[in-house]
């Protein structure tokens, strides 16, 4: 089952030539999931050919322009082909009056539903196989950070136990690996973790950008896969990092740190510093987090199973 992270844009405050606004999708087991969507969204979308159709789910940090430009866009597209299923979008509370002033104002023609939920910190989706969580972040808007979780996977079936215990192949075999427990002819009750390994951890994505430094973040992001973090300044302009409520690529990286990730992306540079200004932002990061890559537009990365 795949589960990827595709980098759709990394600039901050405003387009650049070789970078996108802010945005990050998952495509996990088919279904697409949209974090954020700034301007030029749907050019990134289709430059890595992505099936933009399947995306049912968006979540939005805040209500910045650099964050939720692209979304009107979005929806009109969305309109272009039959669409069963409805399309939620997960944000602040002013979310919904920005949707619906899309909507009046471009006179837009929308075949589907559009549910907007307000993501308050906590899970706001949870389906058989994953969680979102919405986390607090602190800027000058009300703004969240997403966790994306796998629960937990049942541990490896041994055939050969089950034969051992003779429990004939077949339904019982399926219920025992479902975590169930069956009863034999001779009424022997057995339980799935007599013929099953240890539980295997799922997969987990963080999604955190536009925020003061918070040592509370890294409980929320804690052994991530990924984290994908701002990184908008270099360490030499933290007092313009936390007078405009955004981190440093270091305090980004002192994060990943605490929280024992495996894997930090920086992304959401400020437009004043160059592509290739921004091994400074890195070198900042590094010396903290050695694991940190700069994400660049376009970039994907691929989670594997956990054994």
């Amino acid at each position: 089952m795949n589960f990827e992270v595709f980098v759709l844009g990394t600039s901050g405050m405003m387009p650049l030539p070789n970078r996108f606004l802010t945005s990050a999708m998952v495509r996990r087991d088919g279904e697409l999931f949209l974090f954020d969507c700034g301007e030029g969204t749907q050019v990134s979308l289709k430059m890595l050919n992505l099936k933009w159709k399947k995306i049912n789910s968006i979540f939005i940090s805040h209500i910045h322009a650099d964050h939720v430009t692209g979304l009107p866009g979005i929806l009109m597209l969305s309109s272009q082909v039959d669409r069963d299923e409805p399309l939620t979008i997960y944000g602040p509370s002013k979310l919904k009056e920005y949707v619906d002033a899309n909507r009046r104002i471009l006179d837009m023609y929308i075949n589907y539903e559009i549910i907007v939920k307000v993501a308050e910190p906590g899970v706001i989706m949870e389906t058989d196989d994953f969680t979102v969580r919405a986390i607090k972040l602190s800027h000058t808007k009300p703004c969240v950070g997403y966790v994306m979780q796998e629960k937990d996977r049942p541990g490896e079936f041994h055939p050969d136990k089950a034969r051992e215990l003779g429990i004939p192949m077949g339904p019982m075999w399926g219920k025992l690996q479902k975590g169930g427990e069956v009863t034999l002819e001779d009424g022997r009750v057995i339980t799935s973790s007599m013929v099953m390994g240890e539980h295997r951890s799922g997969r987990k994505f963080s999604y955190v950008t536009d925020s003061l430094y918070l040592p509370t973040i890294a409980s929320e992001v804690s052994d991530s896969d990924l984290f994908l973090c701002e990184g908008m300044f270099g360490a030499d302009m933290a007092d313009t990092a936390f007078e405009k409520k955004h981190m440093t690529a270091a305090q980004a990286a002192q994060i990943a740190k605490d929280a024992n990730v495996k894997q930090l992306g920086l992304f959401h540079y400020s437009p004043r510093y160059g592509d290739w200004e921004l091994k400074y932002l890195l070198k900042d990061a590094k010396h903290i987090f050695e694991n940190t890559i700069l994400a660049k537009d376009g970039m994907s990365f691929d989670i594997p199973l956990k054994d």
